[in-house]
């Protein structure tokens, strides 16, 4: 066996008239972030870490911002069609670990869903996914909240008579 390691970041700016839609799921707040697509920057994290860790490109280079298809789109869709592009090329997945950084709401109470729909989209145990939540300490763009940002690593294994 070989393994693999990916790395992701993504960052959107928090704005008015937009649903705040982080992990999958949308969490009640008075902004949301904005993006092409429903901006998750937590699914966008962890798609490019995938991505990256089967020398696959960058989420951009598979769903551009210029592609009208992928405008309003969900990411748990585009997630799983990372998914999908990761094991054609033969990787299995092994674990995901991913962190968010927002100042407010607060995402405690969200997490475990988070996680839940993580491992439902790429198919994996609750176990092998990890997400965490912090501040900036009310420091930069974060900090005052004009935005979230999300870092991700994951684990793939391949067979090596791939």
């Amino acid at each position: 066996m070989s393994t693999r390691v990916g790395i992701g970041y993504d960052v959107h700016q928090l704005v008015e008239d937009r649903p705040l839609i982080i992990g999958g799921i949308e969490i009640p707040h008075s902004k949301g972030l904005a993006g092409h697509s429903d901006a998750d920057v937590l699914l966008h994290a962890i798609c490019d870490a995938l991505l990256g860790a089967a020398a696959l490109g960058d989420i951009g280079m598979h769903f551009s911002d210029s592609d009208v298809r992928w405008k309003g789109v969900n990411s748990r869709i585009l997630l799983r069609k990372v998914k999908e592009m990761v094991s054609d090329a033969g990787y299995e997945l092994t674990n995901v670990d991913a962190s968010i950084a927002l100042e407010r709401p607060k995402l405690r109470p969200y997490i475990d869903r988070m996680r839940q729909v993580i491992a439902e989209d790429l198919a994996m145990d609750l176990n092998q996914i990890s997400v965490k939540a912090t501040t900036s300490e009310k420091l930069g763009i974060i900090g005052r909240e004009e935005a979230a940002a999300a870092w991700a690593v994951c684990l793939l294994t391949r067979s090596a008579r791939q």
